[in-house]
């Protein structure tokens, strides 16, 4: 099959025969900005980039000249930038997190007051760790008054069942979701959102609900930290102060990146002994963040060589944050099932998603170079909130 620098726009297939109207959230912040950002638009792969059967993440060089092509048909504003991460979102590590951080530090960096188009850019991945990307990007640039906007699709852009030309498939919830993004990057105030299925929320707050329907996403606006963060234009001086602290602190996090982990131990209703085996074998690594997966309000079963090795952890470093496996509500001291461990140095994750605790566990440990900087720091974020 040869593969076109063009797309084939068929009256059938085609979702783009009128112009893509910004979103009403949009379009309100549209009416109150003097003039638009152009949007830096960063393509990683996943879903919306995938052709073929089985699909298959298409490379830069083949799809970037097809999507590039199609934005300029229908006068959608966007600058590309050079990407070296383009995968299945499901393939990303963390060094691929970093990078994506690194590359928008490079392109932020050279903001100023008066090149507004480098605070605002648009990330097309996929869908399995969006939320994952998008709330550890929102912990990266806290205090800044960057605009990240990050989206992806549940099918494909491009038809896979056509084989023979690349035609835009008038079923894929991409273009819309691309185009939503680009809208909300060009006008939204400074933070990071995700734009998905005619909706968008802060990053921190996203969670994917469905493995298949196009309304795959849910969030909400009643986010604290990070999201309350963000300023809407930093002055001169004090962008500069931003930009030069995280450019100088980059070697550590490369370094960082290579050796953090995140763990995650999940509850279910196994011999209480499985449990504490489980978080035993952590006990002797090098301190990370631990993710304690409880039920309901975050209870957790208790046994005095559980509450034990709770102590120990944290006298090695380790910080252990007790979370809930409900997408909703989070976590409380209301039940003594969940409150005991909070006496063994457990911290609690609040309303925090998985996603967004992973997150801040992640910019903590790569950011952050000791344990008792980083409990702290911890406690700073909840204050904040």
């Amino acid at each position: 099959m040869s593969l076109q620098p063009s797309i084939s726009y068929m009256p059938s297939k085609t979702p783009l025969t009128a112009a893509n109207p910004l979103s009403a959230a949009a379009s309100t912040r549209h009416s109150k900005s003097l003039a638009a950002a152009i949007p830096h638009l960063i393509y990683a792969g996943g879903t919306f980039g995938s052709y073929g059967k089985p699909l298959a993440t298409l490379p830069a060089s083949v799809f970037l000249p097809l999507l590039t092509a199609s934005l300029q048909q229908q006068q959608q504003p966007s600058v590309v930038i050079d990407n070296s991460v383009i995968k299945d979102s499901s393939q990303l590590s963390i060094s691929d997190l970093v990078s994506f951080y690194q590359l928008i530090l490079q392109h932020y960096s050279q903001a100023s007051s008066k090149c507004p188009d480098h605070r605002a850019f648009v990330l097309i991945t996929g869908t399995d760790t969006l939320s994952y990307l998008g709330a550890f990007l929102a912990e990266a640039f806290a205090g800044s008054d960057i605009c990240i906007v990050l989206t992806a699709s549940m099918r494909p852009l491009l038809d896979a069942d056509n084989l023979h030309e690349h035609v835009i498939d008038a079923q894929s919830d991409a273009w819309g979701n691309l185009t939503d993004a680009i809208a909300l990057a060009a006008y939204a105030d400074a933070g990071v959102y995700v734009a998905f299925g005619g909706e968008h929320w802060p990053a921190q707050t996203v969670q994917k609900i469905h493995s298949h329907d196009l309304m795959a996403f849910t969030g909400h606006s009643r986010a604290g930290y990070p999201a309350n963060s963000y300023v809407k234009t930093l002055p001169k001086a004090r962008r500069q102060n931003w930009i030069d602290d995280r450019l100088a602190q980059q070697p550590v996090i490369d370094s960082a990146a290579h050796l953090v982990v995140v763990a995650t131990v999940y509850c279910v209703p196994n011999n209480s002994d499985w449990l504490v085996m489980q978080l035993r074998s952590l006990l002797s690594l090098a301190p990370m963040g631990i993710m304690l997966i409880g039920y309901g309000a975050g209870n957790v079963p208790y046994s005095a060589p559980l509450a034990t090795l709770l102590d120990q952890l944290y006298q090695q470093g380790h910080l252990v944050v007790c979370t809930t496996q409900c997408p909703y509500g989070g976590v409380s001291e209301a039940y003594a099932a969940g409150s005991w461990q909070y006496a063994h140095q457990v911290i609690s994750a609040g309303r925090l998603t998985i996603s967004a605790i992973y997150a801040r566990l992640l910019w903590l440990h790569l950011a952050y170079d000791t344990p008792a900087r980083r409990r702290q720091r911890w406690a700073y974020m909840l204050r904040q909130t």
